[in-house]
């Protein structure tokens, strides 16, 4: 018999606050269970194993993801929406940094296609747009800025520049001006 209260979509955000809190890697439904004070039998009738929770974290912080950078590119375009789009990333990494750890997790192409990454790709093509690339300069340039988003992300994250000046917003704003400064003036092949 299910435990009142609990359901799957409980769980993941359950889930996804453990991985903020701890980090994604040591989300287990172990883990969970203790946080609910349960046994971990009785999670099983919401969720099959760890996998499908972890699963459920990375569907869901890709649609908060999803969602605050629509609402941040709203009515914007070129370098401010590049910009816009760029600090919904950074922030996101900032506030839930087990969330957007989740978020990088590998799913099956089935879950992938059906989940909010595929929105990702879309505002970030939309994006692009006001740089005037075409293909397949336009699947290089959309690599390159999740590359340097993730990229830049992480080593923040992990303090990797908390170690020396200008300040890491400082340099983050530069950043983004460089990639402006390239998409407008993209390398001929």
């Amino acid at each position: 018999m299910a435990r009142v209260g609990l359901t799957a979509e409980r769980l993941i955000q359950a889930g996804a606050e453990l991985a903020d809190e701890v980090g994604f890697d040591q989300v287990t439904l172990s883990a969970l269970a203790r946080r609910f004070d349960v046994k971990v039998a009785s999670l099983y009738s919401h969720l099959r194993n760890s996998q499908e929770l972890r699963t459920g974290i990375a569907l869901l912080a890709l649609e908060e993801l999803a969602d605050r950078a629509a609402d941040a590119l709203a009515g914007r375009a070129g370098k401010d929406a590049l910009t816009a789009f760029a600090n919904v990333y950074r922030d996101y990494a900032r506030e839930h940094p087990g969330r957007y750890a989740a978020a990088r997790l590998r799913l099956d192409p089935e879950t992938a296609a059906a989940g909010a990454g595929v929105r990702h790709a879309r505002m970030t093509r939309a994006i692009l747009r006001g740089y005037d690339l075409t293909e397949p300069d336009e699947t290089h340039a959309v690599r390159m800025l999740g590359s340097v988003f993730h990229g830049y992300v992480s080593l923040e994250l992990s303090g990797g520049f908390s170690h020396s000046e200008p300040d890491s917003e400082e340099t983050w704003a530069r950043v983004l001006d460089a990639l402006d400064a390239l998409l407008r003036n993209w390398p001929a092949r």
